[in-house]
């Protein structure tokens, strides 16, 4: 095991590597390219015995990853943002076959307006389609998540796609020290992929149709990838399990930090869960018995070690990099419906850090002020949503200088 200094990117391609991915069907687009030219250079060095095709689309490109999962071969692919929602058809057809294979998303801001900068709305959009979702924090993560994202999407309670999302910019050109598992340590937690008995191949044709007429077989597919995602949790933790004794990290479906003795929790993901962290620290230092909760396993959504992580503490904060126009934080609804009736802590509905915008101190010490005005009965709208009085003056003097606004009066 050797310890190199990478970025998020570069940290995927060497989990795809490690993995001996196969097959990668490719189309670029930024934050993620740098996951692809990665892979190219090893392919074309021949340092990965891979077959890498340049796609005319995201759709293509998804559509390609599926068709050769299907054959047997063990696929790698990665997008981004508007990518993901090009390719947001074949999206649930994937996930429709039962094919096994790994697709990161590099999180970006969605348009309009165009930006490249790091929210969730991509991935979070995502959700209801069929893919196992896990969200990173660091590039460390990056690399693990893909080695176990391939154990958890080949097992044969599962057979279900796996998306592993990391932040652009935040995190995939951030370069963080990193710890390569040996390839000998990775194939000795991935083995070989053992294709399901169904799979095409050249010798041996094989007719397959996915046309369906009447509701009781259609239902009967989506209630069987319910319960192959379902399955995913009991498999997820013993995947995760079997990493941390092979490689010495374990990566739980969700992370508590400072949670032991905390009445007041702070709910995040990815890479922004670091300034939590550091908030965390500098609120505890105050004398504030604060923690963190973070969410690594989004899809299957692991509502009971919410509930358990949860239970018994005076308020939560869900802090969304997302909204849902005009209903507000995704995370705060999956969190509101995990502790219905088994939670009596406030809970509180937080939007920010959209298109990358940081999240200050001040804001982590308004929500502990919320959270506690909310525990004496103060109403509170949802979701709170963190703009400065002073930035949204200078955006609208900004506006109005460029002539998208009137002057006012």
């Amino acid at each position: 095991m050797r310890r190199e200094l990478l970025t998020g990117n570069q940290a995927a391609a060497w989990g795809a590597r490690l993995a001996s991915a196969q097959y990668i069907p490719a189309y670029p687009i930024t934050p993620q390219t740098e996951i692809i030219e990665t892979l190219a250079r090893w392919v074309q060095s021949g340092e990965l015995q891979a077959r890498l095709v340049t796609m005319e689309s995201e759709h293509s490109m998804l559509t390609a990853a599926g068709a050769a999962a299907a054959t047997g071969v063990r696929v790698f692919t990665a997008t981004s943002s508007q990518g993901l929602l090009y390719g947001f058809e074949m999206l649930y057809a994937v996930a429709g076959w039962r094919v096994p294979l790994v697709l990161v998303n590099v999180s970006r801001a969605l348009a309009a307006p165009i930006t490249l900068e790091p929210d969730h709305n991509d991935v979070l959009a995502a959700r209801d389609c069929g893919f196992l979702q896990i969200h990173t924090e660091t590039c460390q993560e990056v690399l693990d998540s893909i080695l176990l994202a391939y154990r958890l999407a080949e097992h044969p309670q599962v057979r279900l796609p796996v998306l592993v999302n990391l932040d652009g910019f935040s995190l995939s050109f951030a370069r963080e020290p990193v710890q390569l598992p040996s390839p000998e340590q990775a194939r000795a937690f991935l083995p070989p992929y053992e294709p399901a008995a169904l799979h095409f191949s050249a010798s041996h044709p094989l007719a397959q149709g996915v046309a369906v007429l009447g509701g009781s077989a259609y239902s009967f597919f989506r209630y069987a990838m319910q319960r192959a995602s379902e399955a995913a949790r009991a498999v997820y933790d013993e995947v995760a399990r079997q990493y941390g004794a092979c490689c010495g990290r374990h990566y739980g479906a969700i992370e508590e930090f400072c949670l032991d003795d905390a009445e007041w929790v702070l709910v995040m993901s990815n890479s922004f869960t670091t300034m939590g962290k550091a908030e965390v620290r500098r609120l505890r230092a105050q004398g504030e018995k604060v923690g963190l909760l973070r969410l690594r396993l989004l899809r299957p959504f692991p509502q009971d070690a919410i509930r358990r992580a949860l239970a018994g503490r005076r308020g939560v904060a869900v802090i969304d990099q997302n909204l849902s126009i005009g209903k507000g934080g995704i995370t705060f609804s999956e969190i509101a419906s995990a502790l219905y009736g088994h939670s009596r802590a406030g809970l509180l509905s937080f939007v920010g850090g959209l298109g990358g915008r940081r999240l200050r101190s001040a804001e982590f010490d308004l929500m502990l002020h919320c959270l506690r005005e909310a525990e004496s009965g103060k109403e509170f709208p949802t979701p709170i949503l963190l703009y400065t009085q002073e930035e949204y003056e200078q955006m609208q003097r900004l506006l109005q200088v460029a002539g998208h606004l009137p002057a006012e009066g």
